[in-house]
């Protein structure tokens, strides 16, 4: 009883300490940080900064399109953007009247949004302070490109739903787009939608994920269980490797490895020295050579003397089984006649044979003679 006491009370302690680690972590309800001004930095920054990055061909008229309203974006935190076509990049940098140094890094992510196939509409949302993005490198997890096709698809699912479900339950968007997975959302969701991302690169099906994003939706609703461990509500789903690959019947073992060289076969002086003939004479050797042949010969010719003889041995007969006859009966030679009477009563012409008169006829007879 009192290791498990002691057993409970550390995991009780631990259970508290991670409690307030968590508590001291989260952010709490309704809290928001105040907006950065330009009373916070009035003398603006001391050097320039500028981030560039390369965009695809196809995303060369989207980017001309909208590249008016990027600017305007931009202008509003005082960071210059250039649009390159010849080369095919855009470039970001810092300005004398930019006074918060964290802008410029928003404006890179901006970019990187944009070349990634991010809509314009959902990319400026990064500029705002609760909104972060990541972008997930998918294209080194798996070798074969027929497996990483087919995984990219199930994350997708049919007709978007799984995507549009993993946006809901993470309050993110989230684009699939060649060989990465751009998410834009809160730090939160982005941590939830990376691991299910990684997880179905790895073979894991986003649909376990999913379901568990569900039941802690639903938990931390629950005022009494906000703050409990939940993992005794989680599903456990186990890992099954069914490998398609046909296994040989004869499995060869392996033999364990040994830094010894194998021994050497013995010679024919050693097994003379084993057994004692080296020592003997060679009429002596001889003798015993003789004595092993003739002992060779006699079991020869006692196996060829059995196999003539197995001629001659007759087979084993069938022993018959007489069956046993039926006792005779005595015969009913009372019951015979009624028999006989009554086949000739069924012959076809035969005059019908009256019935044997019963006692009570006899009466009734005797009653109509004395009445007359």
């Amino acid at each position: 009883m009192k290791t498990t006491d002691v057993t409970s009370s550390l995991g009780e302690q631990q259970w508290r300490l991670k409690r307030r680690q968590n508590q001291l972590l989260t952010v709490p309800e309704g809290w928001k940080e105040p907006g950065f001004t330009k009373d916070d930095n009035p003398r603006g920054l001391l050097e320039e900064s500028s981030f560039a990055t390369l965009f695809p061909k196809y995303r060369e008229a989207y980017l001309k399109e909208c590249w008016p309203l990027v600017e305007k974006a931009l202008g509003e935190t005082h960071i210059k953007g250039t649009l390159d076509l010849i080369e095919g990049s855009v470039t970001v940098s810092t300005t004398k009247k930019t006074f918060d140094p964290y802008a410029i890094v928003r404006a890179r992510d901006l970019i990187k949004l944009l070349a990634r196939s991010v809509p314009f509409e959902q990319a400026v949302r990064i500029l705002q302070d609760d909104v972060a993005c990541d972008i997930i490198k998918v294209g080194t997890v798996v070798r074969n490109r027929e497996r990483f096709v087919k995984r990219r698809q199930r994350l997708i699912g049919p007709k978007g739903s799984t995507l549009k479900a993993l946006e809901l339950l993470t309050n993110c968007y989230v684009m699939v787009q060649g060989n990465t997975v751009s998410a834009l959302g809160p730090f939160s969701g982005l941590k939830e939608v990376r691991k299910v991302v990684m997880d179905t690169m790895k073979n894991i099906h986003p649909i376990y994920n999913i379901k568990a994003l569900m039941i802690k939706q639903e938990l931390s609703r629950d005022a009494e269980l906000k703050n409990q461990s939940w993992e005794r509500f989680l599903p456990r789903f186990r890992q099954k490797n069914v490998s398609k690959r046909r296994e040989p019947q004869k499995k060869s073992k392996k033999k364990e490895y040994t830094p010894f060289p194998p021994q050497p076969p013995e010679s024919k002086v050693d097994r003379e020295l084993a057994s004692g003939e080296f020592f003997l004479q060679e009429t002596e050797k001889k003798r015993m050579k003789l004595q092993e042949v003739k002992a060779k010969q006699a079991e020869q010719v006692s196996k060829r003397q059995e196999e003539r003889k197995k001629a001659f041995i007759p087979p084993k007969e069938k022993v018959f089984v007489q069956k046993s006859l039926p006792k005779e009966e005595k015969l009913d030679i009372e019951a015979l006649k009624v028999k006989v009477k009554k086949a000739k009563t069924k012959k076809l012409g035969a005059p019908p044979i009256p019935a044997p008169p019963t006692p009570l006829d006899k009466k009734k007879k005797k009653k109509k003679r004395g009445e007359l």
